[in-house]
């Protein structure tokens, strides 16, 4: 199991528990039922496999994340410039700005995301 890839439904779930987060299990049956049409048991099936993945916990009938969303975006996208790219940021850029031109603001922003990380 692919710790930072997530199927359509464990996507749609995770996101739902950070929106809510700390949410009572119970309360989370609730909502999924109402969101998903899922059952408690798809609901606690589905949990127990993002906590296994680190994302979330279950302490004692309290949902609580263990790596936020943006923690979880940014090891997905260095997990995918490592194996697509070699680790390397510079030829995903590269092949990034290929097929798709990069705009002033986005430029910009990547400067200053450069001189913030220099001046660390």
């Amino acid at each position: 199991m692919e710790k930072y890839k997530l199927g359509e439904m464990e996507e749609k779930f995770a996101e739902l528990i950070w929106k809510h987060a700390p949410i009572r299990s119970g309360e989370l049956v609730r909502l999924c039922e109402e969101e998903f049409s899922w059952k408690r048991t798809t609901t606690y099936t589905m949990l127990k496999r993002l906590c296994e993945r680190g994302l979330f916990a279950n302490e004692e009938g309290m949902v609580v994340v263990r790596m936020s969303r943006e923690d979880f975006q940014a090891a997905r996208g260095e997990r995918f410039i490592e194996e697509n790219f070699g680790g390397s940021l510079p030829l995903f850029l590269t092949a990034f700005t290929r097929r798709k031109r990069l705009d002033e603001k986005e430029i910009q922003m990547l400067r200053e995301l450069i001189e913030r990380y220099e001046e660390e």
